[in-house]
Parts: C-alpha cells; structure tokens; sequence
C-alpha cells in the first residue's frame, strides 16, 4: 500500500514562494565560501587583507625584478595583481588597465606586416641579450672574454 503525503495544507505553499522571492543571495560554496567565512568577522577580514596583501605584494615585486631578464616576470606581475584583487579595488582597476593595454598592444602587433614583426622580435632579443650580460658581469661572469678564450683555444 502506497503512503500518501500527509496533506498540510496552504502554509507549505506560501514558504515556498516566500523562499523563492528571497532577496537573501545564495550562500557561495568553494574557496569563495571559505573566504566568506573568514570575511563575516572583523579579525577574519584584517588578517584576509594583510595576507593577501603581503603574498600578492611580494609576487609583484618578484615579477618586476624579473621583467628585464628572459622569463615570465610580466606574467607573475599580472598574477600578483590578481591575487591582490581579491582584497583591494585599486589592484582590481590596475590589472583592469594592464590587461587593457596588454590586449591593445597584442592588437596593434597583429596588425603590423613582417617587417615591424621582425624589427620587434630583434629589438626584444638584442634587449634581452643586453639585460642578461650587465646582469652577469655584476655576478662576475663576462660572458664575452669567456668567448674569446674559448675561441683562442
């Protein structure tokens, strides 16, 4: 024998649509819920701030002393302002910008016959070149005599 649901009448109705006319958000789930959790307090959310502020300040600077030389310091820059736009709107409306300019910059370059493509790519590398021999020779290495004596020999 089936059981029936017992009938209760109108009042389930009406919290139904009560529950749907809610304005309250639904609760976030995630590593968005858990930075929810620690943001409800006003300790959770000093100590969020200075940590997120600390780590993405360090991996701004750590990008930027790796831009000149070969390897992803722009990206790590762009990394750093994202993680610090997670607490602070003016790293939101920089990276914002960057990704603006980045994306003009990738634009512009499409754009360009091979000739500039070239002349870019040139300039890039003998850039490069030069960041990395004057960051060397303050290490003590001068590539360049190192060349010639392997030459002479």
């Amino acid at each position: 024998m089936p059981t029936q649901k017992p009938e209760t009448g109108d009042a389930d109705l009406v919290k139904d649509e009560a529950a749907s006319r809610s304005s309250m958000p639904d609760r976030r789930t995630g590593i968005h819920g858990w930075l929810d959790g620690i943001r409800s307090t006003r300790t959770g959310a000093l100590t969020l701030k200075i940590v997120i502020g600390v780590i993405g300040t360090l991996m701004v600077v750590g990008g930027l002393v790796m831009v000149p030389f070969p390897g992803p310091g722009w990206l790590v820059v762009f990394a750093g302002l994202a993680v610090l736009a997670t607490e602070f709107h003016w790293a939101h409306r920089v990276l914002e910008f960057g990704k603006r300019t980045l994306h003009a910059w990738t634009e512009w370059y499409k754009r360009q016959g091979w000739t500039v493509r070239i002349i870019v790519a040139i300039v890039t590398l003998v850039a490069a070149a030069v960041i990395v021999y004057f960051g060397l020779l303050t290490l003590g290495v001068d590539v360049i005599q190192m060349a010639r004596q392997f030459i002479l020999t």
